[in-house]
């Protein structure tokens, strides 16, 4: 005879949360709002065992990170089952219910609900320390990266207003001599004034590499326009401050990419992953970070894929039949992963440049191929780290004589 469970839906929020728990049947046993705080959540994780009077629980979350990482840390010390149902899929299942209001509580119920009623939903396992820390600094990466960009393209806007001509004489996004440069001489009178051959001198000072050719370039632009625009001394100054803005990005990107080597070097899987052709230190590090490290959070392949939007998902109705089609719901950082890596494995390693030709010569455009080639490099990953084997590229066929 099996024992009826009791089902914990837990709203989350940045504050507080609010909990719902249902039995077998659906009928609400406790509904309640918990501030997102040590003590209250003890105490809630203390009543809902209580109530559940010796049967299973089973929690359900909304969020798997952020203002719910306290109290699923609780949960799995006090080794309670936790299973994940994405916010969006919560939002569609809202659709079902009587009603249009939308409340903590309702979406609470919601959750418990659909967690009862669901065989299909995965325990949430927690990713290992090193995986978060991963996370946590893959995630300021791409904040600074995104930052760094915008912060040249103000530049450029700013430059193009009173100099266009230095502004398309360098590409500032690789060129950081052209960023010292900014930073002392951002009108085309100063440089006029200072010359190339000066110019290149305070550029070496500064340890600027390539300083004759930026020197040289920065007085051709400076030549090129002798008319003085209306707040270009302001304009200046902004330019030469998001200059040593982009500076700054540019370093602590560095520093972060340090701190993502270091601990990425000391996972149990980087040397497995970095094995694959086309995997580095980054996408190795995306990765873990969005997997956790724990493959059997997923399954199996074919699962991780569809997360990643590399298994297609059939839309077939009536006499159509084999129209697939990505998946609405995946996930775009763990495709950025599986593609960018693809992209670079074509020009190192030669098993995946041929897999990517016999597309190609299928009649597939380039990008379907990479994805094609993405999708098989997905399963040859998933079985390394499943066999926990480092990747060996397959001998050249002989032919007989």
């Amino acid at each position: 005879m099996t024992v009826p469970e009791v089902w914990a839906g837990v709203d989350g929020g940045k504050v507080d949360h609010h909990c719902v728990v249902i039995d077998a049947e659906g009928r609400r046993l406790l509904s309640r709002r918990i501030a997102n705080d040590e003590t209250s959540l003890l105490e809630l994780i203390a009543d809902v065992t209580q109530l559940a009077e010796g049967r299973a629980v089973t929690w359900a979350v909304d969020l798997n990170a952020g203002g719910v990482a306290l109290l699923l840390a609780l949960l799995v010390n006090h080794d309670q089952k936790v299973v994940y149902l994405p916010g969006r899929t919560v939002h569609h299942a809202a659709a079902t219910y009587r009603g249009e209001g939308k409340t903590d509580a309702k979406d609470a119920a919601i959750i418990a609900d659909q967690a009862r009623m669901r065989r299909d939903l995965q325990p949430l396992r927690l990713a290992d320390d090193i995986s978060t820390e991963l996370r946590i600094l893959t995630a300021r990466r791409a904040d600074l990266v995104a930052d760094r960009t915008r912060q040249i393209n103000r530049l450029r806007a700013t430059m193009l207003e009173y100099f266009p001509a230095l502004e398309r004489a360098f590409d500032y996004s690789t060129t950081k001599a052209a960023l010292i440069l900014l930073t002392g001489y951002a009108t085309p009178a100063a440089i006029r004034r200072a010359g190339a051959g000066r110019l290149e001198q305070w550029l070496r000072k500064r340890k600027a590499r390539n300083a004759a050719a930026i020197a040289s370039a920065a007085a051709t632009a400076a030549d090129a326009q002798h008319t003085t625009v209306s707040g270009e001394d302001l304009a200046a100054r902004v330019v030469a401050r998001l200059a040593k803005e982009v500076m700054v990005l540019d370093q602590e990107i560095t520093d972060t990419d340090a701190l993502i080597e270091e601990r990425f070097r000391r996972h149990r899987h980087a040397e497995v992953i970095t094995s694959l052709p086309g995997m580095g230190t980054l996408l190795g590090a995306e990765f873990l970070a969005f997997t956790g490290g724990d493959m059997a959070a997923f399954g199996s392949a074919d699962r991780l894929a569809g997360v990643a939007g590399l298994a297609p998902a059939p839309r077939d109705s009536g006499r159509i039949s084999g129209n697939l089609h990505r998946p609405r719901r995946y996930s775009r950082r763990l495709l950025r992963v599986f593609f960018l890596s693809a992209l670079v494995s074509i020009r190192c390693c030669p098993a995946s440049r041929a897999y990517y030709d016999r597309k190609r010569a299928e009649g597939k455009k380039h990008t379907q191929a990479v994805l094609a080639l993405a999708r098989r490099r997905l399963n040859v990953l998933w079985a390394m780290l499943r066999d926990a084997r480092t990747y060996h590229a397959a001998p050249p066929a002989t032919v007989a004589a």
